[in-house]
């Protein structure tokens, strides 16, 4: 593999060669895990940190049962009892850790995807994880009720999706643009199942479905958060492997090739982590829309630089579904709303803001 020196300064000593930073470099860690690395990254990163605290604190404390804030300090570090115990240790700690870890999957994951296939409207939702795991969750839930939860269900649904799109397109996840069509077509299909189920059933036993197929938070445990927790654990030192290549794959194929960071095994390893990333988010919370598509987006342009963002993107998504989740547990006009409905309706408007700024760009 041919190194890329970074940019600026390299600081002299033994361990100079192994451990790398500049503005415009990398954070490199042997010869193998190299990090893009920019300053206006690490500002932003510290901004969403900060974002993410205030709004955790908000979780835990807001509310007729939160946690003063006086007392939030004592609590997190094993001075609760009484309401305060129940509170961050049944009702809302395992709540937020899942939204923490499943935000921070579904930023990784859209990310990842985005720059693998160089679509700024992709995510892996585009490609129906989250159409089969909806129709794998309606098959569990109404016609299999007893034998296969519902998350398991779900799992299933959004692998066997996947695995649908990569026989789909004949070349597996290495074409960007078939991808997407396979995608498209498997979750049309995955839809109709999922309609079908529930217009085959009665209303009232598609309850519980309703909320999981749109996403939701509620009655998480610390099972779940360790579910989302190990995913991280597995993909995120993976993901750090193809940062650099990822990096240098966004100049073109043919450059990333003189390179030698082989872009095409790059963007299958690179759609395969999303794909796992997504369905360990799936599994915990069901398929939350938008996070995994708005979250890059954001992040790029809050630091208007080129690059795959793969941490902000994380954090991002991380601070975007601790605020729905907050949205949804507070706001008194809507009770009991799935947190998914509330990530749609941030997609949305993000969405339409952009709309309305490349019109007003002439690009539109």
């Amino acid at each position: 593999m041919t190194a890329v020196k970074p940019a600026g300064p390299v600081p002299a000593g033994p361990g100079a060669a192994s451990r790398t930073a500049s503005p415009k470099g990398f954070l490199t860690v042997g010869r193998v895990v190299a990090v893009p690395v920019r300053r206006v990254s690490v500002v932003t990163a510290l901004v969403l940190l900060a974002l993410i605290v205030a709004g955790s604190a908000a979780t835990l404390s807001l509310g007729r049962l939160g946690i003063p804030l006086s007392g939030l300090g004592e609590a997190l570090t094993g001075g609760a009892e009484g309401k305060d115990a129940f509170v961050l240790e049944r009702l809302r700690g395992p709540r937020l850790t899942v939204a923490l870890g499943t935000g921070c999957a579904l930023g990784l994951s859209g990310a990842l995807f985005q720059s693998a296939t160089r679509n700024p409207l992709g995510s892996p939702d585009v490609i129906g994880l989250g159409a089969g795991a909806g129709a794998g969750a309606a098959l569990a839930a109404l016609m299999l009720p007893g034998t296969v939860t519902v998350p398991l269900g779900a799992l299933v649904g959004g692998v066997l999706a996947m695995a649908l799109v990569y026989v789909s397109t004949g070349t597996g996840f290495r074409n960007p643009a078939r991808l997407v069509v396979a995608g498209i077509g498997v979750a049309a299909i995955c839809t109709a199942v999922t309609q079908y189920v529930v217009y085959a059933m009665k209303r009232d036993s598609a309850a519980e479905l309703t909320a999981y197929v749109n996403g939701s938070l509620d009655s998480r445990s610390w099972d779940d958060a360790t579910t989302i927790g190990l995913v991280l654990l597995v993909a995120a030192p993976l993901t750090a492997l193809i940062a650099r290549r990822l990096a240098i794959g966004e100049m073109g194929d043919e450059i990333a090739q003189g390179l030698g960071s082989e872009p095409r095994n790059t963007k299958t390893f690179a759609v395969l982590l999303a794909i796992v990333l997504s369905a360990g988010a799936v599994s915990v919370a069901g398929p939350i829309a938008f996070i995994a598509l708005t979250a890059p987006q954001i992040a790029k342009r809050i630091t208007r630089a080129s690059g795959p963002h793969l941490v902000l993107a994380s954090l991002t998504g991380a601070l975007l579904l601790v605020a729905a989740d907050l949205c949804a547990q507070q706001l008194p006009l809507f009770e009991d709303l799935p947190v998914g409905i509330y990530t749609m309706a941030i997609g949305g408007a993000y969405l339409g803001h952009l709309l309305i700024r490349e019109r007003r760009k002439g690009a539109l």
